[in-house]
């Protein structure tokens, strides 16, 4: 397991040593929120990128903010299986096929022209460059979080 820091929040060293960077993303965030898109979305996009990218701290953060939101649970506990699950819209199943090409996008040189054309079919060119936003904005706090070791924030005891 990965040792994190140990001389005081990794999130402070961050914030501390790159501030610039850490003041834009915070706004890219805001943004993101502003944008128009339905936060429900925002929110289920959040939390499969960072399901992607294995991202304990910031999947626990959505899980449990996405819970606050009301979201219904079964669309939180199925979307590492959003494909096999009636539980969403055509409009999320096309976001979370967005997430997921553009988190990954190395592993496939690109997004498919299927995964851009079923967006279009669901998504206006201003909403798709917002959810491309959101799925950029979310990889970054992913990597810091991952990169800096944030441990998720449980009310369960330590594992041995």
């Amino acid at each position: 397991m990965l040792q994190a820091p140990t001389e005081r929040h990794p999130w402070k060293h961050f914030q501390k040593h790159a501030a610039k960077e850490n003041a834009a993303l915070v706004a890219m965030t805001d943004a993101v929120e502003n944008s128009g898109l339905e936060r429900d979305l925002i929110e289920l996009v959040k939390i499969r990128a960072s399901q992607v990218n294995g991202c304990a701290f910031c999947i626990q953060m959505h899980t449990a903010d996405a819970r606050k939101m009301n979201i219904p649970d079964e669309k939180i506990t199925l979307l590492p299986a959003w494909r096999e699950a009636p539980v969403y819209s055509d409009r999320e199943r096309a976001a979370l096929a967005w997430t997921e090409a553009v988190t990954l996008i190395a592993n496939h040189h690109g997004v498919s022209d299927e995964v851009y054309n079923d967006a279009l079919t669901v998504f206006s060119e201003t909403e798709l460059a917002h959810l491309n936003a959101a799925v950029i904005m979310i990889n970054a706090w992913n990597r810091i979080a991952i990169s800096y070791r944030f441990t998720p924030q449980v009310a369960t005891a330590k594992a041995a």
